[in-house]
């Protein structure tokens, strides 16, 4: 990481560095937007050149998903240091409707005013937690996305029951409204309970009588080490994940070359596939955190990558869908076309009519 002077013929520091060659169509999806930009300049007190500063959230969630970056950093760069500044945002202090708090951007917020301040280099985001109806602040790209874990919910149920063996009228606690839409389209007997919090909290609510049964995101409970909580993993099929389901982005300053080329290499090429179609899906939706929006990317081992996406309304009877294979081609062409054939259906007075 020591950056070598210019007139040694090495690296730019990182005060110096250049903006870098970000990926074909990256601009769409939340790397850059509206063409290039000058690089950022910010004011930043000396740092050991060795030194990563990593801003998180400080949930448990969020400071597991750090300790994995520093645990991948650490084995790939033996002389590396980290350090962790942990920061509560927005969306973690806020218990009510996130539209009412700038939707998803709520997670992202503090986490970003951290990194274009100078005060840390590097940030670690669920891709799922980042709006993509609109760019990354500006200064800012994503160097890496890491390999992507599961990416379904799970069912937590204390008995340890599966959706199908639910009674009528149990309460399911879920904010979420795709998932809200989805369990009204397959199983209407059941009801929806708001319940919000990291998902410590929520289990700890489910333990306290708040609801019956919840749903949670399979990834998120094996991060915090409560695999065993899970009475059941369910279908993507059944129920379609959020973009960016189980995928872990690194963000840091677009002209801090050295950086980039420094964790770059922890990016994953079928999850930094499947992301860019994923979010060009949600990019041209314009989808909001109020939007029963749903969909996921798949890239197999011939190449081949292929989108499948949803839009619902809240009380599940209206589902509009639709499928593509894009072979080798441009993920992003494949979510824009995946996108263009649900406005076709809909979608754009289906997302409309839903308050944000």
């Amino acid at each position: 990481m020591a950056g070598r002077s210019p007139a040694a013929g090495g690296p730019l520091p990182r005060s110096a560095s250049r903006s870098p060659q970000l990926p074909c169509h990256a601009h769409a999806v939340g790397f850059r937007a509206g063409g290039r930009r000058p690089p950022l300049r910010v004011y930043r007190a000396p740092v050991p050149a060795d030194l990563i500063r990593i801003v998180s959230r400080d949930s448990p969630m969020a400071l597991a998903q750090v300790e994995r970056v520093r645990a991948e950093l650490a084995a790939l760069h033996p002389g590396i240091e980290t350090t962790v500044l942990p920061v509560k945002t927005t969306g973690d202090k806020w218990m009510g409707d996130l539209s009412a708090v700038e939707g998803k951007g709520a997670f992202t917020k503090e986490v970003d005013a951290a990194i274009l301040a100078g005060e840390a280099d590097l940030a670690v985001h669920c891709v799922k937690d980042v709006p993509a109806d609109r760019p990354l602040p500006a200064g800012t790209t994503f160097a890496a996305f890491l390999e992507r874990d599961d990416i379904r919910d799970a069912l937590v149920h204390p008995e340890g029951l599966t959706l199908d063996q639910l009674p009528p009228g149990t309460r399911i606690g879920t904010s979420s409204v795709r998932r809200i839409a989805q369990l009204a389209a397959a199983y209407p007997h059941l009801t929806c309970v708001p319940i919000r919090g990291n998902a410590n909290s929520r289990l700890a609510k489910l333990q306290a009588g708040d609801a019956d049964a919840l749903l949670l995101a399979v990834a998120g409970l094996r991060r915090i080490g409560r695999a065993d909580a899970i009475s059941e993993i369910i279908s993507a099929d059944i129920l379609m994940p959020p973009i960016g389901a189980g995928t872990l982005a690194l963000q840091c300053r677009e002209d801090d070359t050295e950086l980039i080329d420094t964790v770059s290499a922890l990016g994953h090429p079928d999850s930094h596939r499947e992301t860019l179609a994923e979010r060009m899906l949600l990019h041209v939706l314009q989808g909001h955190c109020n939007s029963p929006i749903a969909g996921y990317a798949r890239a197999e081992r011939s190449g081949d990558l292929s989108l499948r996406a949803s839009v619902f309304t809240p009380d599940g009877k209206v589902v509009l869908g639709a499928h593509e294979w894009a072979g080798r081609l441009d993920p992003a062409t494949l979510g824009t076309s995946v996108a263009v054939a649900l406005l076709r259906q809909g979608a754009r007075e289906v997302i409309d009519s839903i308050p944000h």
